[in-house]
């Protein structure tokens, strides 16, 4: 098939086209009540749909889905239903993490495989979207992006829920004795209100915004709340668009470009977004060739002051910033900040499609009234972490981003939540936690355990952050000073894994350091305790046995090796 054909509806002709066998095959076992200009020539529409009840949050994707059907019917197309493995974060075991990679290869492999001229992707939970994206990036067919959208806001006995984050500080209060374990039990019926991923600044609504900031979605449908009508008539647009793009073979790769990333890094910042949108935007940039490193991320972001006031890092929900208006009106402020050469799939820039007004600016601040003045992620690097590591300074406390202490180390999960507590551990509010062997290759998968739960005796006095630092990841959801994604992960050599009980460990966010204070001579010397090496994964078939074998580190995003870059669209052979 011409290269310059690929991705256009005369890709599925080559299945559907002609009178030989083959394609008697294709046609007959497709049809199944489809009428004969079904096979015509007119686009076939993929819906990569990630519904799932075991990914909770992703469990009314199917409702989406029939309206996209209902679009592509409309302008002239054949949907077709193409069911991928989901991932629910706060079930899946050991982390969805683990099968982000794994999500991804399989999509591409299915939209390639198949008679597909265009692709709807449906992802919400966290692991979702981006692994959607990775695969629209490698296979090279036209692609648009619905993001299932966030739940509604939780309330309990008249105070607001945020999930996720306030599990985790409500979790804290219950260890501090501030809070009984009746009320929280109590407290989880309510957290969960409706369908939809979580209604806080977690990965899931980072993603969509960022995703519509790359320009893959339709203008003005990120932050959409699953349980809004408005969601599915977004929905049926999105349908209509995707024959236009298999029309004309509207790519990825003319729509992610590095200005769309310099966009979407800069969205990141002004939303207060997850520290999880770094590895997923490198994993992204990996499979189109564009050129993005942890740095771009701390010299786009540095200066681009925090608009939403959202949990995490502020006080509402994301129910709250789409009726203050949404991520238009955020990034109304900082259109100057943009790049105007990014277009999104309407084949529209980018930057034309961001002015809106602020209806609640409590919600959404002014630039000239921001949260924070500066709130991008923040690379940190030093003989700790040569290759990287991320804090987030919009959810940390200030007093701690420059802070000196004493490590107290603890070499798996396990490890810590057996000491924590302990109430002989050599610990006070000024020492540094550490946490390793939480890395992509170690546990393996990244899990998000980097916020650390506090000490329990610190807890009793009031101490509510520490700073603390791991290899892994941590929720969206979460706050706290937490320096994590160390590169290189103690599991390959890191000196993560030599750093001792005592050690000296020196944080400087203003200063972009993270340096371990042990002579270069002692460190020599040190080799990993057994205690750490014995935790390590070590898998012997399977998905976590090529995983393990292949993953890189997260500075490089945690793709596999062999599935960065792209094949294309093209199958050479046919199947009989």
């Amino acid at each position: 098939m011409p290269a310059e054909n690929i991705g256009r509806a005369a890709r599925s002709t080559a299945w559907y086209g002609g009178d030989d066998r083959n394609t008697y095959l294709h046609r007959a076992w497709m049809r199944r009540g489809l009428p004969d200009h079904a096979f015509d020539g007119r686009p076939s529409i993929a819906i990569a749909n990630t519904a799932s009840d075991l990914a909770p949050c992703n469990s009314h994707l199917d409702e989406v889905a029939q309206s996209v059907k209902y679009g592509v019917y409309e302008a002239g197309g054949i949907p077709y239903n193409l069911p991928i493995p989901s991932l629910g974060e706060t079930t899946v075991r050991t982390t969805a993490m683990l099968w982000r990679n794994m999500v991804a290869m399989t999509a591409e492999e299915l939209l390639r495989a198949n008679p597909v001229d265009a692709v709807v992707l449906l992802g919400a939970c966290d692991k979702t979207i981006p692994a959607l994206l990775m695969a629209a990036a490698s296979v090279g067919i036209p692609a648009v992006v619905v993001p299932g959208g966030p739940m509604l806001n939780g309330s309990f006995r008249g105070e607001t829920l945020g999930c996720g984050t306030d599990v985790w500080k409500l979790s804290e209060e219950v260890r501090a004795g501030v809070v009984d374990q009746d009320f929280f039990r109590q407290s989880e019926s309510a957290m969960i209100r409706s369908r939809g991923t979580c209604n806080t600044m977690g990965t899931a609504s980072t993603m969509a915004c960022v995703t519509e900031a790359l320009g893959m979605t339709i203008p003005g449908i990120a932050g959409v709340p699953a349980s809004d009508s408005r969601l599915l008539q977004m929905a049926h647009e999105t349908g209509r668009l995707a024959v236009e793009l298999a029309h004309e073979g509207r790519t990825p790769d003319r729509i992610m470009t590095r200005e769309a990333f310099h966009n979407a890094i800069v969205t990141l910042a002004a939303i207060g977004g997850s520290t999880n949108a770094v590895v997923h935007l490198l994993a992204i940039a990996g499979r189109l060739g564009v050129d993005l490193t942890l740095d771009d991320f701390d010299r786009i972001g540095r200066d681009v002051p925090l608009l939403v006031n959202l949990q995490p890092a502020g006080r509402y929900l994301m129910e709250d910033l789409f009726r203050a208006g949404g991520l238009h009106a955020v990034l109304g402020q900082l259109r100057d900040r943009l790049e105007p050469s990014a277009l999104t799939v309407t084949g529209r820039p980018f930057v034309d499609t961001v002015d809106g007004a602020i209806w609640d600016p409590d919600v959404i601040r002014t630039r000239d009234e921001p949260l924070q003045e500066a709130a991008g992620l923040a690379v940190v690097r030093g003989n700790l972490a040569p290759g990287g590591a991320i804090v987030k300074p919009a959810a940390a406390t200030p007093a701690l981003l420059q802070h000196r202490g004493r490590a107290v180390v603890f070499d798996s999960v396990e490890d810590m939540r057996e000491r924590i507590d302990d109430p002989d551990l050599d610990v006070d509010e000024t020492s540094v936690l550490v946490l390793r062997g939480c890395g992509p290759r170690g546990y393996p998968g990244m899990p998000e355990v980097a916020n650390m739960p506090l000490p329990q005796k610190l807890l009793a006095k009031g101490v509510r952050d520490m700073v603390r630092i791991c290899d892994g990841r941590m929720s969206g959801t979460a706050y706290g000073t937490v320096v994590l994604h160390v590169a290189p992960e103690a599991a390959v050599g890191g000196l993560l894994g030599v750093v001792q009980d005592g050690d000296l460990i020196e944080l400087d966010v203003p200063a972009r350091t993270l340096t371990l204070h042990v002579p270069d001579e002692v460190l020599a010397m040190r080799t990993p305790p057994a205690g750490f090496t014995a935790q390590l994964a070590a898998p012997r078939r399977g998905w976590e046995q090529l995983y393990v074998s292949h993953v890189n580190q997260a500075d490089a995003g945690a793709d596999l090796d062999f599935l960065v870059g792209a094949s294309g669209a093209g199958v050479l052979r046919e199947s009989h």
